[in-house]
């Protein structure tokens, strides 16, 4: 029996095998998966479950609208909700952010709660006090949400997000386990997962009301919806996120979403490392250990996609071991380069980030990845140096997560990690570096130098 299992009370097998099932295990030439209407609808599960919808819009003028639906279950207690909405104007300066505790959330919202008295909707919409988002499907395939608050006289917003038919959303991996991938050993008891959908390119319109002005709501919009099923200290210990934006080539999307394990979930190390950790260990450290089991190879996951032409022209997915990528995955990833430590935070900081997209061109016919035709997509965003804030190039801001959460998911986060997680927020004019291979369904093969808007977030959970 080695040491990780005796502390574990875990088979001695448990110990040498992963406890982490990626969905970027898939082969390189099945990463899309067709989202279906069951895969935007919402759970509202319980247990300890954090679930999102968060539509983003980048306008004409610059600025950047969010809005977003947190609903949070924690045990047995109801579940908390929020309607946030965040403004930011790299112009003038201005810079709004409102929070709002939900009351009398319904999904699906009752019939006639749109426009047309006389429709009804399912679980894509949702209806609270505070707001209302409608979820409509249009007679030539495009979809649209329909959203609208009020949160106080200084902030009310009204716009749609309509998702083109050409423009397809996407999930990792087709059929109802799509997106997702599993937490622990027994993928028919997992610990926990985690879920991500996408619409990669919208079109954004109507208007938003910030302190009395008048502002349009056009622009390129994207939606994500995620579920994490388990407490978020435990799914990962960072984050990354990248919303590339341009209308040139006829309308140019490049999404990437990534995270890294903890050390609790991963691949297995060699049982001598094992023995050597569990060696060292202290006390708490062995209680630790008798909680969670032994440490583990954190495992990143790396999903995006690339829109051309208002098309979905590539999927892309890749898992790294130790920061290694596998050799059976491709070279889709997120770098952070020239880290110093943040004294405000505590975390070290990239200057610059590098964004790398390598992914089989879809066929439009089958949906399949044809292996032989790569798209390729390098992007590299320079920030400066973290503190203080004033000098990091377009920081939006550095939020507090803590600060976000729900009471009583904020004790308990708190409680179980000990740590005070950050997330950074930047917007940034940037050139994707993008090739597009010969039979492209849409823009024209060869290179391309494409100036657009990146919105990108780094986020730390723990060490």
């Amino acid at each position: 029996m080695s040491w990780g299992s005796w502390l574990t009370g875990a088979p001695a097998d448990a110990a040498s095998k992963p406890n982490f099932q990626p969905i970027t295990s898939l082969p390189q030439n099945e990463l899309f998966g067709p989202l279906t209407p069951g895969d935007l609808e919402w759970t509202c599960a319980g247990g300890f479950t954090t679930e999102t919808q968060v539509w983003y819009t980048l306008l004409p003028d610059g600025a950047f609208a969010s809005s977003q639906i947190i609903h949070s279950s924690v045990g047995l207690w109801y579940p908390q909700i929020q309607f946030t909405f965040k403004y930011f104007n790299p112009k003038t300066g201005q810079k709004i952010w409102k929070s709002v505790a939900v009351t009398k959330f319904v999904t699906p919202p009752p019939a006639g709660s749109g426009r047309d008295k006389n429709k009804s909707y399912d679980k894509r919409s949702s209806k609270s006090d505070q707001f209302s988002v409608l979820h409509d499907t249009l007679p030539d395939g495009s979809e649209s949400y329909e959203i609208s608050a009020s949160f106080d006289q200084e902030v009310q917003i009204a716009y749609t997000y309509t998702r083109p038919a050409a423009a397809k959303g996407w999930k990792l991996g087709a059929g109802r386990e799509g997106g997702k991938s599993v937490f622990g050993s027994n993928p028919d008891s997992p610990d926990g997962y985690v879920v991500h959908r996408f619409w990669p390119q919208a079109k954004t319109s109507g208007h938003l009301i910030i302190k009395g002005s008048l502002v349009d709501a056009a622009g390129n919009g994207m939606f994500i919806h995620a579920i994490q099923g388990m407490r978020p200290n435990l799914v990962a210990s960072t984050w990354n996120f990248a919303n590339f934006q341009s209308d040139a080539l006829g309308g140019v999307a490049a999404i990437l979403m990534q995270f890294t394990t903890t050390p609790q979930y991963g691949e297995a190390k060699p049982e001598a490392e094992q023995q050597q950790a569990a060696a060292a260990q202290t006390g708490a450290g062995r209680v630790a250990a008798a909680l969670t089991g032994p440490e583990r190879e954190r495992v990143t996951v790396t999903i995006g996609s690339i829109t051309v032409g208002g098309q979905l022209v590539a999927i892309a997915g890749s898992t790294a071991v130790k920061g290694s990528l596998l050799p059976s995955t491709s070279q889709t990833n997120v770098e952070h380069l020239n880290a110093v430590q943040d004294p405000e935070t505590g975390y070290p900081a990239p200057q610059q980030i590098k964004y790398v997209w390598d992914a089989p061109a879809l066929d439009p016919a089958s949906g399949k990845g044809k292996s032989a035709t790569q798209v390729k997509a390098e992007l590299t965003t320079d920030l400066g140096v973290p503190y203080p804030s004033s000098a990091t190039k377009g920081l939006i801001e550095k939020v507090d997560l803590l600060g976000e959460m729900p009471a009583v998911v904020k004790k308990l986060v708190n409680y179980a990690a000990g740590t005070k997680p950050f997330i950074y927020q930047t917007m940034n004019p940037a050139k994707l570096a993008l090739t597009l291979p010969e039979g492209t369904a849409a823009g024209e093969a060869g290179s391309h130098t494409v100036d657009g808007v990146l919105f990108e977030e780094h986020t730390f959970i723990s060490e």
